[in-house]
């Protein structure tokens, strides 16, 4: 550990931010944020607007032909990638019984586990940037303009244009699942730099569809990192960047808007009475990031959207707390980054998400590995939901919600208890869909040894 963290030492650190004892012990916590900002007229960001989130579903829309003709999967949604909003009262009744607290409100599970195509909320945010990267090449070499039918994308021509490009990305799996799986399809020369976090089966089945995966046996910042400088050195590559990348965001902020067609159908109000709880598990910050921007240009005020991260690994927790974003990790303050959870492992926050949403974030908690899995295999004798470990972070929240002190000042001071009973509590579920059945069944089973 590092003597002095950005000019102060540990002991003035813990002074100024007592809740880092609990911290760096590894301990699970609650914090709210003391930025946040609840109001209808905030403005989260000068650079991005509601109208760049309709540009982005529009474009989700021209290419909607195209990925229904070239993934079969999505034909009953006509090239729609969305995923459903499941109510679980049976997890909910669950809870109650495991951790002896009652969730005040409804219960849902949104289920990007099990988006098409790719099988996580990765699905979202990269494969619109890798669709963004077609569309520009294409129209730029006049192959296309945004009236056409974008079928055209999956003739020979198109295939032979696009492996002319490449793209680069840093990953601890999903995120290169999902770019790998649709820059392939596409054409597209695709390098994954994957961390020692990454399953496995991730690599075999992205090397399987042509995709080249450079492993290491470092951290997620190594794999970023050396994917930025492969894609700095080479012609025509794209380096799609988790931390920083506003096309990623845009296509996670699409979310909210879907999301509120989803709620409206189902007849679930949000408002000032009826308020919306959203709980995020959060790596590097880009997906719960960008789906946060979506949901606060939809609701504004009336929706709290809560990030969780593993204990081992709480690289928003603390990029947040201190105010330092991406200038500080979780390894400076002592804490390994080792974590079940690959999605989340994570020692580095994205700074352009910390930056952007620090008045917009209600808070972060964080959850002990050995939780996810009994959560897991709660989640699947109740509801016959099988997810990743890491997806089954957000089921914390709303328990710790109502149990923490901060929690309950939290509803306190924002008027919010007397109206809880007219609640909708929704839990993102990140992942799970792929995982091939013998290693979910080891999930479940270590799930079950914990209880």
């Amino acid at each position: 550990m590092k003597k002095h963290i950005m000019g102060k030492n540990l002991d003035e650190w813990k002074n100024r931010h007592p809740l880092l004892e609990e911290i760096i012990k590894t301990q699970e916590v609650f914090w709210t944020n003391p930025q946040y900002v609840s109001s209808s007229d905030r403005i989260i960001t000068p650079n991005l607007r509601k109208m760049d989130i309709q540009d982005a579903e529009k474009r989700l829309l021209r290419f909607a032909p195209y990925i229904a003709k070239v993934f079969p999967q999505t034909w009953e949604t006509k090239g729609i990638i969305e995923s459903p909003l499941v109510k679980i009262d049976k997890m909910k009744k669950e809870l109650a019984v495991l951790y002896d607290q009652e969730i005040i409100g409804s219960l849902y599970l949104k289920c990007d586990s099990h988006l098409p195509i790719s099988g996580s909320v990765k699905a979202r945010g990269g494969i619109y940037e890798v669709l963004k990267i077609a569309e520009d090449i294409a129209i730029e070499k006049k192959i296309i303009v945004e009236s056409d039918d974008y079928t055209i994308l999956a003739s020979e021509k198109c295939k032979k244009l696009f492996s002319r490009y490449s793209i680069v990305v840093g990953s601890t799996g999903n995120l290169g699942l999902s770019i790998g799986i649709m820059g392939a399809v596409l054409g597209f020369k695709v390098i994954v730099h994957m961390s020692s976090d990454a399953k496995q089966w991730k690599k075999d089945l992205l090397r399987k569809k042509g995709v080249t995966v450079v492993e290491y046996d470092s951290d997620y910042g190594k794999a970023v990192e050396a994917g930025r400088i492969q894609a700095q050195r080479e012609e025509n590559s794209y380096f799609i960047d988790d931390e920083n990348s506003q096309n990623l965001f845009l296509g996670y902020a699409v979310a909210g808007k879907r999301l509120k067609q989803q709620l409206e159908q189902l007849q679930i109000l949000v408002d000032q009475d009826h308020p919306l709880f959203v709980y995020l598990p959060c790596g590097v910050g880009g997906a719960p990031g960008g789906i946060t921007f979506g949901l606060k240009t939809a609701f504004h005020e009336h929706v709290h959207c809560f990030f969780a991260e593993p204990t081992h690994s709480p690289a928003m927790l603390l990029g947040l707390m201190t105010g330092l974003h991406d200038k500080v990790s979780a390894q400076e303050f002592g804490i390994d980054n080792r974590t079940d959870a690959d999605g989340l492992a994570v020692g580095r926050p994205s700074g352009f998400v910390g930056k952007t949403l620090e008045k917009d974030i209600s808070g972060i908690f964080t959850i002990q590995d050995q939780e996810l899995y009994r959560l897991l295999s709660r989640l699947a004798d109740s509801e016959g939901i099988y997810l990743e470990p890491s997806a089954l972070a957000g089921f914390a929240g709303p328990l710790r919600l109502f149990s923490e002190s901060r929690g309950k000042q939290y509803l306190e001071y924002g008027d919010l208890m007397s109206k809880m009973k007219n609640a909708t509590h929704i839990v993102w579920a990140t992942g799970g869909s792929m995982v091939p059945e013998e290693m979910m069944s080891h999930f479940y089973n270590k799930g079950k040894a914990k209880e």
